[in-house]
């Protein structure tokens, strides 16, 4: 697939970015993230590996959007939902009774 990374065309295919990361160790995901195979990378980390460019020289929505058209699962953690409380919980909160 032909696809667009900091300014600069990559044909990547599924099969060669799971081969570039086997073997990788995953570093610790405090970003959006895409599962290869059993085990979840950081974007940048995986788009550092496929386009031997600086990670600094690429966004992760562009190799998110990447690796997403090739199939792979990608995760964003701000579309993570958040708990929100009820007007009830609310409340009891505020009176210091907590939720029951």
């Amino acid at each position: 697939m032909r696809c667009v990374i900091a300014h600069f065309p990559f044909d990547l295919f599924k099969s060669d970015v799971q081969a570039a990361m086997k073997g990788v160790r995953p570093e610790p995901v405090s970003g959006p993230s895409v599962t290869i195979g059993r085990r979840t990378y950081p974007v940048k980390q995986v788009g550092e590996l496929i386009t031997k460019q600086d990670r600094r020289d690429f966004t992760s929505h562009e190799v998110t959007r990447a690796l997403s058209r090739l199939g792979f699962t990608c995760h964003d953690p701000a579309a993570t939902p958040v708990a929100v409380l009820t007007p009830m919980q609310t409340a009891a909160a505020m009176l210091g009774g907590g939720a029951r």
